[in-house]
């Protein structure tokens, strides 16, 4: 019989429980959300067979699958890699308008560099400009014990307020009357998987940036310092870890990503900014993220699935009437499934804890 360690069998255990957890928690909320849909006087079975071919009939439909599954895939990164220090990035949409307007405007104007090198400055700048987002919020817990949670949320409105703004009155496109930005270079703009589609080699790099944090974690000092951090704080700090730095970095970490999906976005689909260009991407990452229950791998397929969703309810709204909103009421639906099994366990094992505490003290009494 082969031998395995314990701690390797106990992060099997973990990871089986939490697929299992993840499995279910999808079930059940496509069955209320199928109820719900009845209830409201509507044919379950219509809805899911208009969702399955707006999401995979055909070539169209696989790449606008994939399309919208890109910024879903990398907003439930950002909030994973955050999560797995404990912190909660509720910034990520505002990360990514500010990702996407650097992106868009480093990419609209030709400064004489060879096209794979303008494009590289063009992700990259998006990226940075998220990280930073992101890092402040970091700096404010460490210097000031700021909450993460407010502050994020707070920098989330001022980031897409001042995005749209910049985007609507002084970087506004000459002539345009919407809010947007100059067009993005022919040259800067991403590779296309399937022509006459909007399908690029956004999807490829969302993947890839997924493997890369799942190795990451896995082998690098840093990847295991934020895990140890976020499982214990106060046993990170008596080893010896700095875990001030490791705060800041898990939310440099995550902004980056944030900014990465922005940068994505107006390279490979809109060409430009745009004004609200967003239709909730950012927050639908906390759903692709509690689906994937912390793994890096995992966010790939909720991200898939999540995609689907949003691909398909846009044919659900042609076909039977029913709101595009279907899918929102889907990603609350897995939030809730997923989280409140997550929280019994945890009341039951600080439970299991506390009543362990109390015992020993007990019988310490009794013997004097």
């Amino acid at each position: 019989m082969e031998f395995q360690p314990k701690k390797a069998k106990e992060k099997k255990r973990l990871l089986n429980r939490s697929a299992m957890i993840s499995i279910i928690a999808l079930v059940l909320a496509m069955l209320t959300s199928g109820i719900i849909i009845k209830v409201s006087g509507y044919s379950p079975i219509e809805a899911i067979s208009a969702i399955f071919k707006g999401a995979f009939d055909g070539k169209a439909a696989i790449a606008r699958t994939l399309v919208q599954s890109t910024p879903l895939i990398l907003s439930g990164l950002a909030f994973t890699v955050a999560k797995k220090a404990q912190l909660i990035n509720l910034g990520v949409e505002g990360q990514m308008y500010l990702g996407a307007l650097a992106a868009a405007m480093v990419g609209s104007v030709d400064f004489g560099l060879p096209h794979a090198l303008h494009l590289l400055v063009a992700i990259l700048s998006g990226m940075v400009v998220g990280g930073l987002l992101a890092g402040i919020v970091g700096v404010m817990k460490v210097r000031f014990g700021s909450n993460e949670v407010i502050a994020t949320i707070m920098l989330n409105s001022i980031a897409v307020l001042v995005s749209n703004y910049l985007a609507s009155n002084p970087w506004k496109a000459v002539g345009s009357v919407t809010g947007q930005t100059e067009k993005i270079l022919e040259k800067v703009r991403l590779a296309r998987i399937i022509p006459h589609t909007q399908l690029t080699i956004a999807i490829a790099i969302a993947v890839l940036a997924c493997v890369l944090m799942k190795w990451f974690f896995d082998h690098t000092i840093s990847g295991y310092e934020i895990k140890v951090v976020g499982q214990n704080q106060t046993a990170a700090q008596i080893a010896g870890i700095k875990t001030g730095k490791v705060v800041i970095l898990s939310m440099l970490l995550s902004g980056t990503i944030g900014g990465l999906a922005g940068s994505l976005h107006v390279l490979g689909v809109d060409g430009r900014f745009i004004v609200d260009f967003s239709p909730g991407y950012g927050f639908s990452g906390i759903a692709v993220a509690a689906l994937a229950a912390g793994s890096p791998i995992g966010v790939i397929l909720s991200g898939l699935v999540f995609g689907a969703i949003r691909s398909g309810a846009m044919l659900l709204d042609l076909k039977t009437n029913i709101p595009l909103t279907y899918a929102d009421v889907v990603q609350a639906l897995v939030i809730l499934f997923v989280a409140t099994p997550l929280l019994i366990i945890e009341m039951m094992q600080k439970s299991k804890q506390a009543m362990q505490a109390i015992i020993p003290s007990k019988k310490r009494g009794t013997e004097s």
